[in-house]
């Protein structure tokens, strides 16, 4: 039976032959927490990438604009995935072929229009692998099925590791004992994301290091967990966050009842705040915070709270 994505993981986890890129040291930023208590919230949302999680240059990137970072992370997958024999012979380093394959199915994917007015497509990393293992199997490339799984499985390992070799992550200081805290509280939690289909994986596994992980339907409700993975568009889009609120209101949850906390504010928080939720900037790390002055002093859109750290959770709490 082939290898789950959290198997697979755990496979590369035992191998002392790879080496990860770490995010940078905190660089404080230059914010003044505002944490006087709201009353009346039920539900708390958070975002993943720079609030829940940290990663390389402060934002989930699918591709780098440094040409020596693409050409690691992508020298790193066509060996370990043995693809360098099914590639098509063109002049100049493999790794220069696969990034003008990447940046046009990226680029492709990127531009497919949605359904609705004001809606931005989601790109899922594994279905950009996909479609070059499928040009790759037609010269015979071939894999373990045992090991890795059918295609689609195989694309989104394939997917990890390659991110894996762009960006490193690792937990926001505090971050799982700030989902714990407001799971003992007894409010409901969710996550409102620009997520990958291994974000999830990739952010349980960056908690373990900080302590004993709980079950995460214990943490997060399923109904309340909306990733653009999954929902096919990504923020800004009206659609996500709509979702989010249709979620928490299966449990008789107003959007005024919930707190929803980012790193970015213009991208996430004004969205929330204009649909009627409670919104909490996160400015802990200079690298990942998104907010303007402008838009921090704009009454209409400034956020409801700042924390400079996510143990001051329990202070707005």
């Amino acid at each position: 039976m082939a290898h789950s994505l959290q198997e697979y993981c755990d496979w590369l986890d035992e191998r002392d032959d790879l080496i990860w890129p770490k995010p940078p040291k905190i660089v404080p930023a230059k914010a003044t927490a505002f944490l006087k208590p709201l009353s009346g919230i039920q539900g708390v949302v958070w975002n993943i990438y720079g609030t829940l999680m940290r990663i390389t240059d402060g934002e989930f990137l699918l591709m780098h604009d440094q040409k020596m970072r693409m050409e690691i992370a992508l020298e790193k997958t066509i060996k370990e995935f043995n693809m360098w024999n099914s590639m098509t012979r063109k002049p100049g380093a493999p790794w220069e072929s696969m990034l003008s394959q990447l940046t046009t199915i990226i680029e492709n994917k990127g531009m497919v229009g949605t359904t609705a007015k004001g809606e931005y497509p989601h790109v899922d990393l594994s279905d950009v692998w996909l479609t070059l293992i499928d040009r790759l199997e037609r010269n015979e490339y071939s894999w373990d099925e045992s090991f890795y799984g059918n295609m689609d499985e195989l694309s989104q390992k394939v997917a990890y590791f390659y991110h894996s070799s762009l960006q490193g992550v690792e937990a926001s200081p505090y971050a799982l004992n700030a989902l714990v805290y407001v799971a003992k509280l007894g409010l409901k939690q969710g996550i409102l994301a620009d997520a990958q289909s291994f974000s999830i994986v990739r952010m349980l596994r960056a908690f373990r290091h900080d302590g004993k992980l709980p079950i995460l339907g214990k943490l997060v409700a399923p109904e309340c967990m909306i990733l653009s993975c999954h929902e096919g568009v990504r923020k800004p889009s009206p659609s996500m966050y709509e979702s989010c609120l249709e979620g928490f209101e299966q449990f008789g949850i107003e959007p005024e009842e919930i707190l929803y906390i980012s790193n970015q504010l213009s991208k996430d928080l004004t969205v929330a705040k204009s649909l009627g939720m409670r919104t909490a900037l996160f400015a802990g790390d200079k690298l990942s915070l998104r907010a303007s002055a402008k838009v921090v002093r704009d009454k209409k859109r400034k956020p409801d709270r700042i924390l400079t750290d996510l143990a001051q959770i329990r202070e707005i709490l």
